[in-house]
C-alpha cells in the first residue's frame, strides 16, 4: 500500500519511513534559498529538520526560491506535496528514509516583485545559495568576477527588474536599506574556494554597475561566511522514485538519494543570528580554508580524475568506475602522489585517511552516482577543482604527470565519442567552442591550452605543454587503458 505524500498522509506512512514530528503552523521563515535542488535538500535542509526534531531553530524554516525557468517544475512538484520531501540515505549496507519538512513557501520564478518583497521581509536573515560551481559569473582562469557576461551587464542596466539571484539579492538589500531593515546574511553552499568571498565580489562587482555606492555598501554592512559543504548527492533517476514506492510507500515526485556520509563547515558569521547548527554536527570555526582545500582539491578533484577516464572506457556508474581495477589505481596514484601532497594541513584530520574515505565513498554501489554528471560542466569544475592543483605543483617545481593526464583526458573527452566509438554527449555551457579547440588538438594539443579562459598562463608552461601534449598522444595512438597503464608504470612521462 502507498500513500502520496502530503501533510494528511504523513501519519499513514508506516513504521519505516521517519516523519516530522514538528507541525507546520510551530515554524515561521527565516531563511531564503535560491537553487532547491537534490544537493541542498540531503544538505543543509537536513541538518534544519534536525534542529525542529530537536524543538530548536523553528523561527528559520526555509522559503525556497526560483530563478531559472527549470525552477518552476520543481515548485510545482513540491507544491503538490505540501514542500515536503523523503531523504532516502544509502549506505551499503543500509537504506533509510526519512521525510523532511522545513520548507514552508517556494517563491516562483518569474516574479521578482514577489522575491524582493521576501527578501525585504525583517523575519529574513539568511539568504543561501545552490546554485552550482558554474553560477557566480566569474572568469574561469582568474576566478574573478566578469562583469562583461551578458547577464550581468543586463542587470546592471535594470537593476529594477532583476533577472539573476544576484540581481535579486541587490535588490532585496536595498529595500532593506531603505527601510531601516539590517541587512540579511548572504551564505554560499557551492563547491567554490572561498565561497563567501566569491558571492561578495559578484554582488559588489554586480552592484558596481548601477550603484557604486550602493556596492561599498554591501561590501561594509553585509556578511558573507565561507563553507565547505560535503554530501554526494546524485540527480534522482524514475527507477529510485519506484523503489521509494515499492520498498517504503511512499510516493514522492521529487525525492533525494544520497550517502549518509555529510559535512558541513563554516565560518560563524551571522549579525542576525542564525540556527543552533552546532547541535546537529556542523562545525564552526575561525577559517573555513583548510577545509575547503581539503575537501575541493581531494574530493571534488578525485570526481573530475575519474569522470573522464571512465566515460572513454564506456563506464555509467561511479561505483562501476571504482570496481575497474585501472580506474581505482589511477585516482590513488594520482591522489597520493600530487594532489595530497600540496594540500595544506587540516586541523585534527590526516589527509592520506580522508582520500581513503573518499574511496570507499565512490565506491558505493547504494548511492548509484552517475558518470556523466562527474562529466557534465567542466568549464567550471576544471579551473576549481584540477587546475590550482596543477598550477601549485609547477610553482613548486614539481611534476604533473598525473595532473597533466586528467586534462588530456577531459580533451580526449570533449572530442566527443568513446574508444569503441561510441557517442559521448557533453554537457557544457561552453560545448561548442570546447568541442572544436578538442578536436584541433588531436594533431594540434597548443590548440586546446589556447583556451585562456580556463588554462590562463598554464598555456605557456613548458613542462605542462609537453606532460599534456605527450598524455593526449598517447590516448590518441594507444587508447585510454594503455595510457593509464603507462601513467601507472611509471613510463607516461615523455623525456
Amino acid at each position: 500500500m502507498t500513500a502520496k505524500l502530503s501533510l494528511e498522509t504523513l501519519a499513514s506512512l508506516g513504521p519505516k519511513v521517519a516523519v516530522p514530528t514538528y507541525k507546520r503552523e510551530d515554524m515561521s521563515p527565516g531563511i531564503v534559498h535560491f537553487g532547491v535542488g537534490n544537493f541542498h535538500r540531503a544538505h543543509q535542509a537536513v541538518y534544519l529538520h534536525e534542529l525542529f526534531e530537536k524543538g530548536l531553530s523553528r523561527d528559520f524554516a526555509i522559503v525556497g526560491a526560483g530563478v531559472l525557468p527549470s525552477d518552476a517544475a520543481m515548485k510545482t512538484r513540491l507544491e503538490a506535496q505540501d514542500y515536503l520531501c523523503t531523504v532516502v540515505e544509502q549506505d551499503r549496507d543500509r537504506n533509510e528514509a526519512g521525510v523532511t519538512g522545513v520548507m514552508i513557501d517556494y517563491l516562483a520564478p518569474g516574479n521578482p516583485a514577489a522575491t524582493i518583497a521576501r527578501l525585504a521581509d525583517p523575519a529574513i536573515r539568511i539568504v543561501s545559495l545552490t546554485i552550482t560551481e558554474g553560477g557566480y559569473f566569474l572568469d574561469p582562469a582568474t576566478g574573478v568576477f566578469d562583469p562583461a557576461h551578458p547577464a550581468m551587464v543586463e542587470d546592471g542596466k535594470n537593476p529594477d527588474a532583476p533577472k539573476t539571484v544576484f540581481g535579486l539579492i541587490i535588490a532585496g538589500l536595498r529595500a532593506r536599506r531603505d527601510a531601516g531593515v539590517p541587512p540579511f546574511t548572504v551564505m554560499s553552499c557551492d563547491n567554490i574556494p572561498g565561497n563567501g568571498e566569491v558571492t561578495r565580489a559578484t554582488l559588489h562587482g554586480l552592484a558596481k554597475l548601477s550603484d557604486p555606492a550602493f556596492a561599498e555598501w554591501i561590501e561594509s554592512q553585509v556578511a558573507f561566511p565561507n563553507g565547505m559543504v560535503d554530501r554526494i548527492t546524485p540527480a534522482t533517476n524514475p527507477g529510485q522514485i519506484e523503489f521509494l514506492k515499492n520498498e517504503f510507500g511512499v510516493e514522492d515526485a521529487a525525492p533525494v538519494f544520497c550517502e549518509g556520509f555529510r559535512q558541513w563547515v563554516v565560518e560563524d558569521h551571522f549579525p542576525l543570528g542564525r540556527p543552533a547548527f552546532e547541535e546537529v554536527g556542523v562545525q564552526f570555526v575561525p577559517d573555513v580554508a583548510p577545509y575547503e582545500h581539503m575537501k575541493i582539491r581531494i574530493l571534488n578533484g578525485g570526481h573530475a580524475a575519474i569522470a573522464y577516464p571512465a566515460a572513454l572506457l564506456d563506464i555509467a556508474l561511479v561505483h562501476e568506475a571504482m570496481e575497474e581495477p585501472i580506474i581505482d589505481r589511477f585516482l590513488s596514484k594520482l591522489e597520493l602522489e600530487e594532489i595530497v601532497p600540496i594540500v595544506p594541513p587540516v586541523p585534527d584530520t590526516n589527509l592520506d585517511d580522508y582520500f581513503r574515505i573518499i574511496q570507499q565513498r565512490f565506491g558505493n554501489p547504494k548511492v548509484r552516482d552517475t558518470i556523466p554528471r562527474l562529466a557534465l560542466d567542466g568549464s567550471n569544475r576544471q579551473p576549481k577543482f584540477i587546475l590550482p592543483s596543477t598550477r601549485d605543483r609547477l610553482a613548486r617545481n614539481e611534476d604533473v604527470v598525473g595532473l597533466s593526464l586528467v586534462s588530456a583526458l577531459w580533451c580526449r573527452y570533449l572530442a566527443g565519442t568513446s574508444d569503441s566509438g561510441a557517442p559521448i554527449e557533453i554537457a557544457d555551457v561552453n560545448r561548442d567552442r570546447l568541442h572544436e579547440a578538442a578536436v584541433k588538438a588531436q594533431s594540434n594539443p597548443q590548440a586546446f591550452l589556447e583556451l585562456r579562459d580556463i588554462f590562463g598562463d598554464l598555456a605557456d608552461n613548458n613542462l605542462f605543454k609537453r606532460r599534456f601534449a605527450h598524455a593526449l598522444s598517447s590516448l590518441y595512438s594507444k587508447g585510454t587503458r594503455a595510457t593509464l597503464e603507462a601513467y601507472l608504470d611509471g613510463t607516461l612521462a615523455e623525456g
